[in-house]
């Protein structure tokens, strides 16, 4: 479990994922050196990582929610698979470890499936059925975080430690440096700029330039990753729920504001609503579905699925070689 200090630090990752150990331990009334330890023990035993993600409109990519169900001997190498792919994001494993969750990031185009759907998993052996919700609108997750992850700190500590507001607006799509130095960030967020200049071929000054560029008009968002045990997080389930599509902003909204879900999006498909909670026991995920959504009469239905085990998160697989950040000041 994790003490203030800790918390404190997690909730300033999500904040400003490249704010400087020196920045965060003046706010948290810390020594640079106790937040520098912290970080570093948080990355060993609890797999904290920051990931730079894009945004999915301005980098023209559609977002498709996939359930695969498959023969318990073939599910978790799928599963395994998948989350090796560039494209993917949240691989899970659910329902007993015969059905696969995941996302999939996909060109814009006439609504089509991505091509994972279309052309490699009917090749995969043991795949029982496929199905595929292209996300329509995201209440919760992306740049908005679980409740419970962001609130050890101060609203004066927030102030002074979040970055300036983020404004859209519709540019043109990222360049390929761009994108090199995006999915760079989904390797790791805190790479400084000298190891992302060696990836885009730009100097340093450059790459802080064109990042703060990209960040200021919201192309660019910084999440943190993290074994959410450590913050007695013991169940996590998917709920996909029916909602009257006259009642689905409303109820959607609602559910973004319980202390629960982490995520909260709108889908196409039977099912129109999907959530992902997380309960610090199978007690506390009944009490939420029975008094919370249960207070919500414009839910129809609700499927749940536990998340038994997750392969990949927001971010790219960092292969096990991948050597530590050199220093642990982001950007320096």
């Amino acid at each position: 479990m994790l003490d203030e200090i800790d918390r404190g630090l997690v909730h300033a990752l999500h904040l400003d994922g490249r704010a400087s150990f020196g920045r965060i331990a003046e706010v948290l009334g810390v020594s640079t050196q106790t937040v520098t330890r912290r970080y570093r023990r948080l990355r060993a035993e609890a797999g904290l990582r920051v990931v730079g993600l894009p945004d999915q409109h301005q980098a023209g990519r559609t977002r498709w929610v996939v359930r695969l169900t498959a023969t318990p001997a073939a599910a978790r190498p799928l599963a395994h698979a998948l989350a090796r792919r560039p494209d993917t994001s949240w691989v899970r494993l659910t329902s007993g470890g015969t059905e696969i969750f995941a996302i999939v990031d996909a060109p814009h185009g006439g609504g089509a499936a991505p091509s994972l759907l279309l052309r490699d998993v009917p090749r995969s052996g043991g795949v029982l059925g496929v199905s595929a919700h292209c996300v329509l609108h995201t209440y919760r997750g992306g740049p908005t975080t679980w409740h419970g992850r962001v609130r050890a700190l101060s609203e004066e500590q927030c102030r002074l430690l979040a970055p300036p507001p983020v404004e859209p607006v519709d540019g043109p799509p990222p360049t390929d440096a761009e994108r090199a130095l995006i999915d760079a960030l989904r390797h790791d967020g805190r790479a400084t700029h000298a190891d992302l200049a060696g990836v885009t071929g730009w100097s340093p000054d450059t790459v802080a330039r064109r990042l703060a560029r990209l960040r200021a008009r919201g192309a660019v968002f910084f999440d943190v990753e993290i074994d959410d045990a450590v913050l007695g997080v013991t169940t996590q389930t998917l709920l996909w729920m029916s909602v009257a599509p006259a009642h689905l902003d409303r109820v959607a909204a609602t559910l973004a504001t319980h202390p629960e879900p982490a995520a909260v999006v709108a889908t196409t498909g039977p099912t129109n609503l999907l959530a992902q909670v997380l309960c610090s026991d199978p007690a506390d995920l009944h009490r939420y579905l029975t008094r919370r959504l249960g207070a919500l009469p414009e839910i129809r239905a609700v499927e749940s699925a536990p998340v038994l085990l997750t392969l990949k998160a927001a971010g790219h697989l960092t292969p096990a070689a991948r050597p530590a950040p050199r220093r642990g000041e982001a950007g320096s």
